[in-house]
């Protein structure tokens, strides 16, 4: 994935989530490419974008409502990945949920 989501007009929603990893990849990257390959196929799903470096990683996805949201989350693949992500993947993380009411764009 690469770029700036392209998103509609507000209002639609934003998760941001952002972690700090343990030591390895442990097939993190693997199952990272098959979450957002499996998000982009959830209903509502408007588009994600995704930085980090060796210390902070920041994934922001967008969704048209709370629900979508809610249904991402409870996806038994997404759970697994949840399940892993505490248990070997994550330092720590945090997960924000924010609407969004106004955006720009500039692009070339």
């Amino acid at each position: 994935m690469s770029g700036i989501a392209k998103t509609p007009e507000p209002p639609y929603y934003a998760v941001i989530f952002s972690s700090q990893r343990t030591e390895g990849d442990n097939g993190y990257g693997r199952m990272a490419d098959k979450m957002v390959e499996l998000a982009s196929q959830q209903n509502g799903f408007l588009g994600v974008e995704d930085a980090r470096d060796e210390g902070l990683g920041i994934t922001v996805s967008y969704w048209d409502s709370l629900q979508s949201i809610k249904e991402w989350k409870e996806n038994s693949a997404h759970r697994v990945a949840q399940n892993k992500g505490k248990s070997e993947w994550y330092k720590n993380f945090s997960l924000r949920v924010c609407k969004v009411e106004r955006h720009n764009f500039f692009g070339i």
